[in-house]
Parts: structure tokens; C-alpha cells; sequence
């Protein structure tokens, strides 16, 4: 699921408006609607505050987030599956 989709979701449980959370943001209306479409990026910290205004998992939501972000990286790439999977070797060591 997209990072948008997810804050869309979580928005609309919680009935509350795209304007509510984005003055809490800190941007306007426009701009939060256009992350919720996919077609701007939030920044980590906007991600975070979002999982508290929310009452959403951090973990969940970062995850959501950063996948995103590695997908529009690789999307276009032949070898994007043989280098995830490098990543993915490369995590699991640091852990």
C-alpha cells in the first residue's frame, strides 16, 4: 500500500479533514492533498508527526514511507530486483 493510500485510510477513520491535519503540518491544503495522491513526497518528520496526529504505528508508517521512496528509485531498473535484494542482505548484517 502507498504512503498516501495509508494516510487517506487513517485520515478517514479518524474523520478528520485534509485542512486539520495540515495546518498540524504546518502546510497548506493543496499540499497535503497532493501527498495523499502520490504526487509529493512528506518528509520524515512530517511522517512522524503524522503517525502521532493519526495514533498510527511509527514503524508502520515509516516503513510505508520509505518503500515508497526505494520504489520510485528502482522502478524503471532492469536489475531492481537483484538490487534489493542486496539491500536486503546488506540490512539483515547490520541488524
Amino acid at each position: 500500500m502507498q504512503f498516501g493510500e495509508r494516510i487517506k485510510e487513517l485520515r478517514e477513520s479518524k474523520e478528520l479533514l485534509q485542512r486539520q491535519l495540515a495546518a498540524s503540518l504546518e502546510i497548506d491544503t493543496p499540499m497535503f492533498s497532493k501527498i495523499e495522491r502520490g504526487e509529493r513526497r512528506a518528509k520524515r518528520e512530517q511522517v512522524l508527526l503524522l503517525a502521532e496526529l493519526l495514533e498510527a504505528d511509527v514503524h508502520d508508517l515509516l516503513a510505508v514511507w520509505l518503500a515508497d521512496q526505494v520504489y520510485e528509485l528502482v522502478k524503471d531498473e532492469e536489475d531492481a530486483n537483484e538490487a534489493l535484494q542486496m539491500v536486503i542482505n546488506t540490512v539483515k548484517k547490520q541488524q
